[in-house]
């Protein structure tokens, strides 16, 4: 197992001040690696239990019976760090967490889940004060090189000049690899492509469609699968639910319901409208991604290469947005701007601290552009920073910062 620093960070500051941190993601986004990871030296016991395990969720319906058995296998003062896997699986569980940590002051909680379906509302009425949500994604580019090759990751850490091609030519042909087959993790460790896209299929027919069948009536299910591959047809665009509804043949509540089921699965992300002023954006309609591009590409049903797709500036602008998140500040929003008269942006991050507009365009640049909208816009809103997400170029032009692929996490 690899380490992924930035959230080993995450969770230690958390700790420093609440007793309860929960980490949230889709299925295979490695969680539980991060947990299992996590430096224990400074505590004085650590005990790990999986919440898909019946005879541990049957400890949490007494406190006397969840203390006794900590008292037995943490340690007689429960004083530690406890780790629950898969946590949503146990009624009642947020509840005597609150119990617990109030009463043992030295206990520290560490949890995952795979679902904001009820979480979410647990905690905000049970732990509120007591937890902070770290929402995990799939490996970003980076922790992709990471996985696979040091040598590369150290190269793209400190690289500096994006243009030399005899420098690039191996992280660039490893990007491809990245933004077709995803960074879950089991697929990132994976040799050979034929592996990569049979993980991929074992992940969307093991994991997926299994844990949607829960919430998803029957008579549904076809209608379901083919709004899924409506999605993954539509990412980078407005997403008109009428539309959806027609096209998969739900009725236009339920395809509502499950386009916010598969949000809160972590399968797609909604991105919604920035405006300052109602009348010149279009609508409210929110724009549509995906948590992994492997996972998309296997629900479109293609893994061809990035030069010969149509759809690789969609794809392209999906990374670029998951690169985004795993950087977002808690006062931050992400947003999109699009109004009547033309005028696009395809990202805009705003926080107290800072902002910023960024442009993805999937092409080499031979020199620097000025992007009209783009300029305007940051001026209008006062946007601090603004980029151009591109496959080559890393100059600064005219107030624009140019950032290739290979090194998108230098956005903000």
């Amino acid at each position: 197992m690899i380490p992924r620093d930035n959230y080993q960070n995450r969770i230690e500051t958390a700790f420093k001040s609440l007793p309860i941190v929960v980490l949230i993601g889709a299925r295979q986004v490695g969680k539980t690696s991060i947990m299992k990871m996590y430096p224990t030296d400074c505590f004085k016991n650590t005990l790990f239990l999986n919440g898909q395990d019946p005879d541990v969720a049957s400890l949490f319906e007494h406190l006397a019976t969840i203390e006794q058995y900590l008292s037995n296998y943490l340690n007689p003062e429960i004083d530690g760090i406890l780790m629950i896997d898969e946590f949503q699986f146990i009624n009642g569980i947020a509840t005597m967490l609150k119990l617990l940590t109030d009463k043992y002051s030295k206990l520290k909680v560490l949890c995952s889940g795979s679902s904001s379906l009820d979480i979410q509302q647990r905690i905000d009425e049970s732990l509120a004060g007591r937890v902070r949500i770290i929402e995990v994604f799939s490996l970003s580019f980076a922790e992709f090189l990471l996985f696979k090759d040091e040598k590369l990751f150290q190269l793209q850490q400190s690289l500096q000049d994006t243009a030399n091609n005899a420098l690039t030519r191996d992280l660039q042909q490893a990007y491809q690899e990245y933004i077709i087959y995803g960074g879950l993790p089991r697929v990132a460790l994976a040799r050979g492509i034929d592996e990569k896209v049979e993980l991929l299929n074992d992940i969307y027919q093991t994991y997926l469609l299994h844990d949607v069948r829960r919430y998803v009536a029957n008579e549904h299910f076809v209608g379901f699968s083919r709004l899924l591959r409506l999605l993954a047809t539509q990412i980078g665009n407005l997403m008109n639910v009428n539309e959806l509804s027609r096209e998969s043949g739900l009725p236009y509540s339920d395809c509502e319901a499950y386009i916010n089921l598969l949000r809160q699965m972590y399968i797609i992300k909604l991105i919604e409208p920035y405006f300052t002023n109602r009348r010149k954006v279009i609508g409210k309609m929110k724009k549509v991604y995906f948590c992994d591009l492997g996972l998309r590409n296997i629900i479109y049903g293609s893994f061809n290469e990035m030069t010969f797709r149509t759809d690789n500036g969609a794809i392209f602008e999906n990374e670029i947005l998951l690169e985004l998140l795993r950087k977002r500040r808690a006062d931050e929003t992400i947003n999109f701007y699009r109004t009547t008269n033309g005028t696009e942006v395809d990202f805009v991050v705003k926080g107290a601290r800072r902002s910023a507009a960024i442009e993805c365009k999937y092409k080499c640049f031979e020199k620097p552009v000025s992007i009209a909208s783009l300029n305007m816009f940051s001026i209008q809103e006062n946007i601090t920073s603004r980029y151009i997400a591109n496959i080559n170029s890393n100059i600064s032009y005219a107030g624009t910062s140019f950032i290739p692929g290979i090194v998108a996490d230098r956005i903000l």
